[in-house]
């Protein structure tokens, strides 16, 4: 039962989001002001309990989720044939990117202290 209210939570939160992405002309997207709102919401018992539950939930069956985009992949095969190669390479390099960002950014404060 419990878990069912950690969904409701959810749902409720990005319902939320929306409602003010849409309803303020805001540039961010609903599930984005959403999970803002799940942030602040998240500092209270009463909902923290309850999607802690429901995100274990979906966790455990997270696997589930990626058999739409495997029957996807399935029904596109001449796309990912003729296009397969360059989106390797593409996944690849922005992968490879986004670690040397990520990388940077953590080593920057330590160089930083080093300085100082």
């Amino acid at each position: 039962m419990s878990g069912l209210r950690g969904l409701a939570w959810l749902l409720v939160f990005q319902s939320l989001g929306e409602v003010f992405s849409r309803g303020l002309s805001l540039p961010l997207p609903g599930p984005v002001l959403g999970l803002m709102l799940m942030l602040v919401g998240l500092r209270f018992e009463l909902v923290r309990g309850p999607v802690g539950e429901c995100a274990g939930f979906l966790l455990q069956h997270l696997s589930l989720l990626f058999i739409p985009v495997g029957v996807g992949v399935m029904t596109h095969l001449a796309l990912l044939s003729q296009y397969g190669g360059r989106m390797l390479f593409v996944i690849a390099l922005s992968t490879w990117i986004g670690l040397a960002v990520t990388a940077l950014v953590l080593y920057w404060p330590d160089r930083k202290k080093a300085r100082a």
